[in-house]
């Protein structure tokens, strides 16, 4: 068995493969006070509650956006699965080119995404990723990762309306009953979910521009169902992406 971590800044999503079928999967809060025993039995309290005996976790994978936490986790795995987990980094085989100026800057979490949606979509392809940030990625039709955008996530902009504006309060992310909120928490719900689907209907029109007519979009991300419903511009939802890139990179890099 493979397990797959993905470290983002807000949420570390995990998932573990059983052969190529992706089996139960989890989100914790990403926490760089956390020590590496607290995230080990964390994993084997998971792994636990799955039914599934910590011994049985063969190899790992790590794809992370935090530098603290990818060594915490490293140990974590290494102490408490027996497993000297992959780290996807700049030397790390992936199968696709990266034609951005300097390759090294782009982020783990964009170089699995982009692995991943060459299994689901064939052509041009835009990744919209709603995490702490929302990322726009593009795949060329060969198959190139070429760049990107990158716009403050839902949960942030909410965050900076509380802090920065004493009279509202902080809502939850939801639906709201209309685009015209009759009051104040409706009219922030509405603001902030239908705010984002304008702006991911905004950029993936740009990018089919630049991509071509025939570019699918792929979402993904925690927040990629909720938003997805009020949208026909996200085709397909695959909430597991990174995962799955995961999986992928590492049956390239592993050793015989």
């Amino acid at each position: 068995m493979l397990l797959a971590i993905d470290v983002g800044n807000t949420s570390i999503t995990i998932g573990l493969f059983q052969e190529e079928t992706l089996g139960p999967c989890w989100r914790l809060a990403s926490d760089s006070d956390r020590t590496s025993d607290e995230y080990g039995i964390l994993l084997v309290q998971l792994l636990d509650r799955a039914g599934i005996a910590s011994g049985e976790v063969k190899h790992a994978a790590i794809a992370s956006v935090v530098p603290p936490l990818t060594g915490t986790l490293q140990q974590a795995c290494r102490e408490y699965l027996n497993s000297d987990p992959l780290v996807v980094d700049a030397g790390t085989r992936t199968g696709i080119p990266l034609r951005y100026e300097d390759p090294k800057q782009v982020g783990a979490d964009r170089v699995v995404n982009a692995v991943a949606v060459r299994r689901i979509v064939t052509g041009p392809v835009c990744v919209v990723d709603f995490g702490t940030a929302t990322i726009f990625d593009a795949i060329t039709g060969e198959g190139e990762y070429i760049g990107g955008a990158i716009a403050p996530g839902i949960g942030i902009s909410s965050d900076a309306l509380f802090r920065r504006a004493a009279k509202l309060p902080r809502v939850e992310i939801l639906r709201p009953p209309a685009a015209i909120g009759k009051n104040t928490v409706h009219a922030l719900q509405s603001g902030l979910l239908f705010g984002y689907v304008g702006l991911v209907e905004g950029m993936v029109a740009r990018f089919r521009a630049e991509l071509g007519p025939d570019m699918k979009t792929v979402g993904t991300g925690s927040l990629v169902e909720l938003v997805a419903r009020e949208t026909d511009s996200i085709d397909i939802v695959e909430p597991w992406l990174a995962l799955q890139g995961l999986k992928l990179i590492y049956g390239l890099n592993r050793k015989p």
